[in-house]
């Protein structure tokens, strides 16, 4: 059974949900990220997590970063990621997230 998409959330290292319920979920250091990050090993614009409505399934793309994004510590290349749940995600060298 699949999980519905309006539960989906991240969880930060320190215990903080993170919903992802819009169809593109924005992660870097910019101001107007959906999850801003404060690691100068994160890009401005790091990654999106998009929803892909037909299937509700999350994908994690990386945007071309510097210091990469990993789910469940294999690197994130030119080929989006399907998430499931309880991946792990690191942007760049910050401390895992959970899904």
């Amino acid at each position: 059974m699949k999980a519905s998409i309006a539960s989906w959330t991240l969880l930060s290292p320190e215990g903080t949900y993170h919903e992802l319920c819009e169809p593109n979920f924005f992660v870097g250091r910019e101001d107007h990220m959906d999850l801003k990050l404060r690691s100068r090993s994160v890009d401005k614009q790091h990654a999106v997590i998009s929803v892909n409505k037909e299937t509700e399934e999350y994908i994690l793309h990386d945007l071309g970063t510097l210091n990469g994004t990993f789910v469940n510590e294999m690197k994130v290349k030119q080929q989006p990621v399907n998430l499931q749940l309880r991946d792990n995600i690191r942007f760049g060298y910050d401390i895992l997230w959970n899904l």
